[in-house]
């Protein structure tokens, strides 16, 4: 069975989002602010790498060019990734120099944004008529759900806890907020695979999304932002400069020793 060019295209969007954000969150792995938090990250990076081997080795089999998991996630160059730009920024936020210290509440609140919308992806894609990307969807929502708790609950304690807290968190929202538009942008990939009913509309998203943040948002005593004319567009191979440094450590060991194995 093979897939068509599109129908690639929109499992790597699927895969590079949770592959990149876990590389991200595995940098936290002994730096994290207290041992609990640190396995959380850890256990939450997993699941998130998890989720993409199994979407990258879907997209190999259906591709059909004898590509694996390996060969997309360690051998394709920063404009072949698909994921969203939010995902690629530092852990120490979008603005911060290099040299920053990562910022948990950046973290925390970029986990609970998408997150939330990982999860409505995934309820959708369980009745995709891609029968492997549905049963993929399936088990990855139990998974997400609990990352979806665990950042809620970090942002209303931060959110309602101290005033050093609050600005904190308050001050990741703001720097965060504007790149969440582009887990709802769409072109002919999108509107192709939901067409096809394989993959979902992704405006269709954008309320419950909203509702589900707002009513966090309003507990952890945060407002939501004003919306931004600002656009990023990563899931269509255009990114930052951030994607780089994240795939030259990610990907060092095999581009040093083509197909090494351990």
């Amino acid at each position: 069975m093979h897939g068509s060019t599109q129908h690639i295209e929109y499992l790597l969007r699927l895969a590079d989002n949770p592959l990149v954000l876990g590389q991200r969150l595995a940098e936290w792995c002994g730096h994290g602010p207290a041992l609990e938090e640190d396995l959380a990250l850890t256990n939450i990076a997993l699941d998130l790498i998890g989720q993409a081997r199994l979407v990258l080795s879907h997209a190999g089999r259906l591709e059909g060019r004898g590509r694996d998991e390996d060969a997309f996630a360690f051998r394709r160059d920063a404009g072949e990734f698909r994921n969203c730009t939010m995902l690629e920024l530092p852990n120490a936020g979008a603005n911060a120099g290099g040299a920053a210290d990562a910022d948990y509440a950046v973290t925390i609140v970029r986990n609970f944004l998408f997150s939330s919308f990982q999860a409505l992806q995934w309820e959708a894609l369980a009745a995709s008529a891609d029968g492997e990307l549905a049963a993929i969807a399936v088990k990855s929502l139990k998974e997400t759900r609990y990352h979806v708790h665990h950042a809620a609950e970090w942002t209303i304690r931060l959110g309602d806890g101290t005033d050093l807290s609050h600005a904190r968190v308050e001050r990741a929202l703001a720097g965060l907020w504007p790149y969440a538009a582009e887990f709802f942008a769409a072109d002919a990939v999108d509107r192709a695979l939901a067409d096809a009913r394989i993959g979902v509309e992704p405006a269709s998203l954008e309320a419950p999304w909203r509702a589900g943040v707002a009513e966090v948002l309003h507990e952890a005593t945060l407002e939501v932002p004003v919306a931004s004319k600002f656009r990023s567009t990563g899931k269509f191979g255009v990114h930052g400069e951030h994607l780089g440094y994240v795939l030259a450590e990610m990907q060092f060991l095999q581009r040093a020793y083509p197909g090494g194995q351990w």
